[in-house]
């Protein structure tokens, strides 16, 4: 396979892209990206777009993988929680695991792609062509319609492979979609809730204005705001709103005076750290949230979806990029077993990876409700706190779902999903029926727990959810 098929075209220079075009470009394949946005290294395009994200374990593999872990950790500010503010400003750190070395990052998206772009051009087998915008792709005759932004020319390229990962408005998946030459299953899938980029900014010798290693929430039931620490100083503040229910909602949010009566009467002590929140909630668009799911994902050996193009998610469980770079891994992987041939890899590939990311677009579904609502309910708190001690005291024999999805990068978000899904029921289910108490020894907690885990496991099975 190596040696016919060479040539390998990548649309989109995205953080998959970008990252696929390394790992690719190291295993010797001759790689060309074109990508529609100019090079973020030399102008800043970022204009509202979600500008840092949260960086986790799944996504370390992968910089492992391409051995840049220590140059992506100097770009990352560790979150060790989330800091829960309510409405008269008290605040409380939820921990994200019992164990310390577990953490999530905030990093820049911007920062860490011109990272990945510069280390993919170090190798002479890979170049990037910016300003490109892919039109349409004959996946039959494995070739890819561009037109040059600045000149308006289109032309045509041709390659072996075609992989797009061009984000949740590829090209190619609309072409499969449009080609209508195969079975091509698709589905699209928007909240009720969009979403508007707001920002903190830094005081005025540069330190931060809050606490800065948290995921910061303002829980109000049906919407929040978060915000997440950048490395200047300032925090990326994102608004979670309905589009057109509640008292207040995206539509009605029209004139200065009524965002600043929102945000007075639900975020107060967030306001007096944003007296630039007017301009920037006028300039900054309000952008929808969105779930894609299709399949198959390859055409014959020829073309391939990864990354968002494949399986865009909501951004609730903080997993896209890190989903997005686990799709290079398994890809990876695949390549390893020498297969014979870019169809079988391709098939292998989907086989082993798309019952995994359809389970994390519904987890990240799952945590929109949960941080927006529950996080403020008194008995998700006793959860959370009975499940830091289970996992501070029996660090090997205990992870919440949280845990499993973002910490244990070796099992499948499928099997994470099962399995945090179950124990949450369980101890939810324990703690209603009073049959544990905080009080009492948390080894036989940890056994309650875990056989009424097994049992609803069990449960499931028989019924033929798993």
């Amino acid at each position: 396979m190596k040696e016919k098929q060479q040539n390998i075209l990548i649309i989109g220079a995205g953080l998959c892209g970008s990252l696929l075009a390394l790992r690719l470009g190291q295993r010797g394949y001759n790689v060309s990206i074109y990508e529609k946005r100019p090079d973020l290294r030399k102008v800043d395009i970022n204009a509202g777009r979600s500008i840092n994200l949260a960086f986790s374990n799944r996504g370390n593999k992968a910089m492992k993988l391409v051995g840049i872990e220590d140059k992506v950790k100097a770009l990352c500010i560790p979150m060790n929680g989330r800091m829960i503010h309510d409405k008269k400003g008290n605040t409380h750190l939820s921990n994200y695991s019992g164990r310390e070395h577990e953490y999530i990052n905030s990093i820049s998206r911007g920062e860490l792609n011109a990272l990945l772009l510069t280390e993919a051009e170090k190798h002479k087998n890979v170049s990037i062509y910016f300003n490109k915008k892919c039109k349409s792709v004959d996946f039959e005759k494995i070739t890819a319609l561009f037109q040059d932004y600045k000149t308006k020319d289109e032309f045509i390229e041709d390659a072996d492979v075609i992989i797009a990962t061009d984000g949740a408005g590829s090209a190619m998946r609309k072409s499969y979609y449009l080609g209508k030459k195969f079975l091509f299953s698709f589905s699209q899938e928007y909240l009720t809730h969009g979403y508007k980029e707001l920002s903190i900014l830094p005081k005025e010798n540069g330190d931060f204005k809050t606490y800065k290693n948290a995921l910061h929430i303002w829980p109000r039931g049906s919407f929040m705001l978060i915000a997440l620490p950048n490395l200047d100083g300032s925090f990326t503040v994102t608004l979670f709103l309905s589009y057109d229910e509640g008292e207040y909602n995206f539509n009605n949010l029209t004139t200065e005076e009524i965002v600043l009566e929102f945000f007075r009467k639900e975020f107060p002590d967030a306001l007096v750290l944003m007296p630039n929140l007017i301009d920037d909630f006028f300039k900054n668009p309000t952008s929808p949230l969105g779930t894609i799911k299709c399949s198959p994902w390859h055409y014959k050996g020829n073309t391939l979806l990864m990354g968002d193009s494949a399986h865009a998610i909501v951004p609730f469980y903080g997993q896209g990029m890190n989903a997005s770079f686990e799709d290079v891994v398994e890809l990876d992987a695949i390549l390893d077993q020498n297969l014979g041939s870019w169809e079988a890899t391709f098939t292998a590939y989907e086989k082993t990876r798309k019952k995994d990311t359809d389970a994390i677009a519904d987890l990240a579904i799952d945590n929109f409700h949960e941080m927006k609502d529950h996080v403020t309910n008194p008995i998700f708190q006793e959860k959370r706190k009975l499940e830091m001690a289970l996992e501070q005291n029996f660090p090997n024999a205990y992870s919440s779902k949280y845990a499993l999805v973002t910490f244990n990068e070796t099992i499948g978000y499928r099997e994470a999903m099962l399995k945090g899904r179950a124990q949450d029921k369980a101890i939810l289910n324990l703690l209603s029926d009073g049959k544990i108490d905080l009080k009492e020894n948390l080894k036989s907690i940890l056994n309650k727990v875990k056989q009424e885990t097994k049992a609803i496991l069990e449960d499931d099975k028989i019924a033929g959810l798993h």
